[in-house]
Order: structure tokens, then C-alpha cells, then sequence
């Protein structure tokens, strides 16, 4: 049963990772993912410092808005400041991070029991150990796993409603602006959700790993399909597949479990980039151009 669980969380963060991460790699901001899965560590010290419990609302509050903020630094540094883009990413990111373990090891030492380890890698074989019983003595699983299923819903949620909005931010920004679309709030939406999706995967996959389902699964689906729908379809289904594949890869070499999935995506990605390549030198029509709207 635990490895039921194990298996279907790490799949639920999966899919919410390689759906936005689409957009992502489409506006070429696949890296700001991971500028804010490192930079929202001072809004979850802050908000723990004032909660004082690990599964308050405010913990979640407190980290999306420093990922909103972080994004806002982003672009402030490149455009206003006029810094080359990934400069600017590197400088904010590296930056907040650095604050946030400054803020834990100091500022808030013996206040605050936050696992850095946790942050950054965390460890989805023991998401079992936080149950939620119900009746007593009834199981009903991991309460990660409940966490990770609220935030698939809000994603889902988000991106049919607002899917023509973040397609056409994507694809030509310009173009949206000229009709009088405010790209600005489409942006701002779906940095919130970024950062939505890895703070609630800290716990599983901790936020360096959170970056490889980000960005991997994305990038393969964008070499085997040229439309936009079945890129999201890919990219989630490839998502499922590295985390079903690694955990038995993980078991069988004894080995990290979320390392392990991370791998397994990245071997996927290399026999799509084969594939593509056999075909091409076959004659067929790449399939790595730019996609159509």
C-alpha cells in the first residue's frame, strides 16, 4: 500500500509540474521555475516563524507570493536594470536563497525547525509517515498526497479557463498585446502557479528535483508533437511514466527514489532526441519546429 501511494503522489506532482512547464519552455522561462522553487525559502521561514506549524495555509501563502515577487524581480532586473535575462534569474534566485538559509541558521535559530534537506531534495518514501485516519483506524492515505491533489485541481482549473490567454502569451506576446490583452496579469497567473506547484512539491521531490519534472518531461513532449494540447498530454503522460519507472528503478538499485525518476526522465528524453533524429535523417518533417498556434 505505501508503495501505491508513493507512486500515485510522486505521479500527481509529475503532471502538475510538466503541464505548466509547457508554457514554461514555450516562452523560453523554463529556468525562472527553477529560480523559484529556490527563492520562495524566506516567505516559507517567515510564514512558518509566524504559524509555527508546517501545515498552515500561511505556509503556502507566504512562498507564492515570494515566487510572484521573485518573477517581478526577474523582469525588473532584465528591462529596467537592463541585465542579460539569465543574469538576472541567477543574481534573484541565488539571492533569496542565500536570505532564507541565512534567516533559518540565524534570525530564527531554535525557532524555527525547518529541514533544509527537506527543502531541497525531499524524500517522497516518507510521505507515508504524515497519515490522515479518519473513524480511528481508517487509512485514507498520505496527506501529501491530498495537498498535491488540490493543487492538480487548481491548475486544471486555471489553465481551461484561462488556456487561450496563456497560449497566446506564449506563442507571440507582442501580438497579445497589440489586441489590448494585459500579458502582464496572464504572466503574474501563471508564476503563481509555479510557485504553487513546488512549494506543495517540496515535501515529495524538494525543490531542486521539482525543476527536472519542470522542465524534462516538457522538453521531450515538444520534440514528438508540433500542437500545443497534445504537448500538455505528452509532457503529463511522460511525467506518469518517469515517476512509475524510477520508483522500481530506485527499489531495484537501491537508490533515491526521486533521483531515480529524475533519471528515468532524462533517459526518455534521450531516446525521444534519437527517435527525432532517425527520422529526420530519414526524410520526414522535423518535428522540433516552432509550434503553431
Amino acid at each position: 500500500m505505501n508503495e501505491f501511494w508513493i507512486i500515485l503522489t510522486a505521479s500527481i506532482v509529475a503532471i502538475n509540474a510538466a503541464l505548466l512547464g509547457c508554457f514554461l519552455l514555450l516562452r523560453k522561462m523554463s529556468m525562472v521555475g527553477d529560480a523559484i522553487s529556490h527563492a520562495v525559502l524566506p516567505g516559507i521561514v517567515v510564514a512558518y516563524y509566524l504559524s509555527g506549524d508546517k501545515t498552515s495555509i500561511l505556509l503556502l501563502i507566504g512562498a507564492t507570493l515570494m515566487g510572484v515577487l521573485t518573477s517581478y524581480l526577474i523582469i525588473f532586473l532584465s528591462k529596467k536594470a537592463r541585465i542579460q535575462g539569465d543574469a538576472s534569474i541567477g543574481i534573484t534566485y541565488t539571492l533569496l536563497f542565500a536570505v532564507g538559509m541565512i534567516m533559518i541558521s540565524t534570525w530564527l535559530k531554535g525557532n524555527v525547525d525547518i529541514d533544509m534537506e527537506c527543502v531541497l531534495y525531499g524524500d517522497v518514501a516518507l510521505i507515508n509517515l504524515d497519515k490522515i485516519i479518519i473513524d480511528g483506524n481508517l487509512y485514507i492515505g498520505p496527506r501529501a498526497f491530498y495537498v498535491e491533489i488540490i493543487a492538480f485541481a487548481i491548475i486544471i482549473v486555471s489553465l481551461l479557463w484561462g488556456y487561450k490567454g496563456f497560449k497566446i502569451l506564449s506563442f507571440n506576446e507582442d501580438y497579445a498585446q497589440s489586441l489590448g490583452i494585459r500579458t502582464g496579469r496572464w504572466h503574474y497567473f501563471l508564476m503563481t502557479l509555479v510557485s504553487l506547484t513546488t512549494v506543495v512539491a517540496f515535501e515529495v521531490v524538494g525543490a531542486i528535483l521539482v525543476v527536472g519534472f519542470l522542465i524534462v518531461p516538457p522538453a521531450t513532449a515538444q520534440l514528438l508533437t508540433n500542437r500545443l494540447p497534445f504537448m500538455l498530454i505528452v509532457a503529463a503522460l511522460l511525467g506518469i511514466v518517469s515517476a512509475i519507472g524510477g520508483y522500481y528503478v530506485a527499489v531495484w538499485l537501491n537508490v533515491s527514489i526521486t533521483g531515480a525518476m529524475i533519471v528515468v526522465s532524462g533517459l526518455i528524453f534521450s531516446l525521444a532526441f534519437i527517435y527525432v533524429r532517425f527520422r529526420e535523417r530519414l526524410g520526414n518533417k522535423s518535428v522540433t519546429e516552432h509550434l503553431p498556434i
